[in-house]
This record gives structure tokens, C-alpha cells and sequence, in this order.
């Protein structure tokens, strides 16, 4: 007989499996990610047909299989009725999933991931239908403290070539900073243009050091390439201003206040983290289209 196992996890995804099952990806407290069947869940009279819907929490006892776990109960603890009801939110949710897919591991305990995860979907499924801004406000919020669980935060504080930090200037409508995806945060535009002005005049000065030399000097030199090892240039992907720049130091809080910032600032700078997210992780994330589809069409909100 196959050995089984309890846990309490949420559903993270949901696949369609032979004639009648489901293929779940849940991530659990005990054991990070597991995949197990859910059989006979697409059936009309499952018990386990509602109980295998994403973001539904169970208690779970799984039996242990050869190639794939196997679900034999499934007590639901907690749903989120709210969410499903919602495009806005049910696309920032699987947008948050899809990064917690990425960051869980398997057969090793993901409680931090795992209590993280569900409490922004509790704080998404109550923000007001009404208020579109708020969905996004929260959704950068949960990137921007998943990145920070994995040890990924984007540097929002300090410049990432200096280490020096960025003082905002209120008082000039015209400050900017930059923000290198490749280097990891926040870059001062002024020292970004100072090094690689040296970097240029560096290889400038290499591949021409010979230029002066006289014609019976250069004919007696050894004929070799001279290799110079710098680190990887720092590529500014985009300029925020002081209030977007602001946005962002305020996702380092661990509670997310909703601000009074338009729907169109928070776009940018969820596209900034997705952007962000998806080259440290290394993965892409799909229901962004979502994201940009819904809000855009539904709400006039486009960068």
C-alpha cells in the first residue's frame, strides 16, 4: 500500500487530466509545491470537483505515487469567492501565483511563501470593485514583498553603482532617477553618465594607445589582443519622477495603504516590476497580459 501524507495547501493550478481527473500544483505549508491527481474531479458529482478550483485552500491526505501523488480527501479550509467574481482581481491573483511558482521549491517547508501568498489575496478579494487602482496598488505591493521573501528586492533607496543614497527633490518638477532591471534598482542618472563616459574613454584610450608610437617602434611590437573585463554595463529601462520613485518605497512596507495615485501610475510601475521580476526569476509572467488587456479596455488606462 502507498504511503500517504497530510497537508494544508492552495491551489496554484489546475490542469485537465485523462478522461475524468484533474492535475493540481498545489503549494503547501509542509512540503513547498506538490503535483497530485485529483480524481474524477471534473466529473458533475465530484466531491473533489469544487474542492480542486484555484486559490481554494484544503487539508489535504495524499497518497504516494510512483510517478504522480495521489489525492484520497480533501477538506476545503478557505476560498476566495471574491476574486473569482472579478477579472481585475482574479487576473492579479494568478499573476501573483505565477511568481510563487517560480519561487517555491519542492519537499521542503514554504510556510513564509505559503502565509505570504494568502494574506494578498485576502487584502485583494476585499478591495472594493470599485476602485481599479486599489487591485493594482496591491498587486505591485505583492510583487514587490514576494521579490523581497526570495531575496530580490529592487534597490529603490540607494543608487545601485554609488551606494549612495537618493535624496528626492520635491521642489524640481524635472528630477528623475534611473531604474536599471540588469543592475537591480535605482540608478542616479548623473553617475550613470559619468561611468560610462569612462568606460568609453577607457576603450578609447586602449585600442589607440599605439597610434603615437613611431612607424620602427609599432613594426617591432608583438602582435596580440588586449582584453579589458568590466562588469556589466548598467542599461537604464526607464526614468521615474519623484511621486513614481515615492510609489515605490512605499511597497518596502509590509501593509500596503491605498494612496490616491491614478490607475495610470500604478501600470507603469507594475510594469517596471514585472519587468523586473521576470528577468531575476528568469520566467515569464503570462497573466500579465491580463493585466494590461483588462485595465486598458475596462478602465482607459494606458501607458
Amino acid at each position: 500500500m502507498s504511503k500517504t501524507y497530510k497537508a494544508t495547501g492552495i491551489n496554484l493550478k489546475a490542469i485537465a487530466f485523462g478522461e475524468s481527473d484533474r492535475l493540481l500544483t498545489v503549494l503547501t505549508r509542509e512540503f513547498g509545491l506538490i503535483r497530485a491527481i485529483a480524481p474524477g474531479a471534473r466529473k458533475p458529482k465530484s466531491s473533489l470537483g469544487a474542492r480542486s478550483g484555484m486559490f481554494v485552500v484544503n487539508d489535504l491526505l495524499v497518497a504516494k505515487g510512483k510517478n504522480l501523488d495521489k489525492i484520497t480527501q480533501a477538506q476545503t479550509v478557505k476560498n476566495y469567492p471574491g476574486i473569482a467574481k472579478d477579472l481585475g482581481k482574479l487576473a492579479a491573483s494568478q499573476y501573483l501565483a505565477e511568481i510563487v511558482l517560480c519561487q517555491a521549491i519542492s519537499e521542503q517547508p514554504q510556510i513564509e511563501l505559503y502565509e505570504l501568498f494568502t494574506e494578498h489575496l485576502h487584502r485583494l478579494e476585499n478591495v472594493s470593485n470599485s476602485q481599479s487602482s486599489d487591485v493594482l496598488s496591491y498587486l505591485a505591493h505583492g510583487v514587490f514583498q514576494l521579490l523581497a521573501l526570495g531575496g530580490l528586492t529592487p534597490q529603490v533607496e540607494v543608487c545601485c553603482l554609488t551606494q549612495q543614497p537618493l535624496e528626492l527633490d520635491f521642489t524640481n518638477p524635472k528630477w528623475r532617477v534611473g531604474f536599471s532591471i540588469n543592475a537591480g534598482g535605482t540608478v542616479c542618472l548623473g553617475a550613470w553618465k559619468r561611468r560610462r563616459q569612462h568606460t568609453e574613454n577607457l576603450s578609447f584610450d586602449i585600442n589607440n594607445n599605439t597610434r603615437n608610437y613611431p612607424a620602427a617602434v609599432k613594426e617591432n611590437l608583438p602582435t596580440y589582443e588586449t582584453i579589458v573585463h568590466t562588469q556589466e554595463e548598467a542599461k537604464i529601462s526607464y526614468q521615474l519622477n519623484v511621486a513614481q520613485l515615492q510609489m515605490m518605497r512605499n511597497l518596502l512596507k509590509p501593509l500596503m495603504i491605498p494612496s490616491n495615485e491614478s490607475k495610470d501610475a500604478w501600470l507603469l510601475i507594475e510594469r517596471v516590476l514585472r519587468h523586473y521580476t521576470q528577468y531575476h526569476l528568469g520566467c515569464s509572467i503570462r497573466s500579465a497580459t491580463l493585466i494590461d488587456s483588462y485595465f486598458a479596455t475596462n478602465h482607459d488606462a494606458i501607458i
